[in-house]
């Protein structure tokens, strides 16, 4: 499994209209092969941040089947405008995972 992680920055003042075009262009990543599932984390220091995190079964089901895909310009379309810096995406792996308490 591989994590993407972004820290994506907002324009000021259209953090809302983010988040509702999020909420619309969620069920595009979804739909690509490869995909497992994703977060969006608000941040609560700087109300204009959000941390984007993406599971997907390889890299490539990332950099090649979503970002080269017909949905990718849907998702372009409907979030990149709302960046400010444009965000860097990194991909990670797990190296290790401790137990976690259930609440």
């Amino acid at each position: 499994m591989i994590l993407e992680m972004a820290v994506l920055n907002i324009r000021a003042g259209e953090s809302q209209e983010f988040a509702r075009a999020f909420n619309r262009a969620s069920p595009l990543i979804a739909s690509i092969p490869g995909y497992v599932a994703h977060e969006l984390h608000h941040c609560l220091e700087t109300p204009d941040r959000y941390l984007l995190l993406v599971t997907w079964e390889t890299l490539e089901a990332h950099t090649i089947g979503f970002r080269q895909s017909a949905v990718y310009q849907e998702w372009k379309a409907l979030l990149h405008h709302f960046y400010e810096p444009f965000p860097v995406v990194e991909h990670f792996e797990r190296v290790l995972q401790w137990p976690t308490k259930t609440v």
